[in-house]
């Protein structure tokens, strides 16, 4: 299992996320357009880095949903390699069939 605070600060990240997507997404639009001033465009820049750094999609980290494992995640299942094993050995994952010799 992973450290409880990792896995805590990651779902505070989350939080965060969600709250600041829409302000991100209107500021990043303005500073991408163009066709734009240039004052214009280097104003909404500096409200972009003023929002908190965690409130970017990057800083959230890729966890397993059964042990909080940041490694070897599998993005189609949401669980890591370790815990995919132990659930496809005790036939938990639908269609996964384990084979070994």
């Amino acid at each position: 299992m992973a450290k409880t605070s990792s896995v805590e600060k990651n779902n505070r990240r989350r939080k965060l996320v969600d709250q600041y997507a829409a302000k991100r997404k209107a500021l990043k639009d303005i500073v991408m357009d163009q066709s734009l001033p240039l004052e214009e465009r280097f104003r909404a820049q500096l409200k972009l880095s003023a929002l908190p750094r965690n409130s970017a999609k990057i800083r959230i980290r890729n966890r397993c949903e059964v042990t909080g494992r940041p490694r070897a995640y599998y993005r189609k299942l949401k669980v890591s390699r370790i815990a995919l094993r132990d659930l496809g050995n005790t036939g938990k994952i639908p269609g996964l069939v384990k084979s070994s010799w």
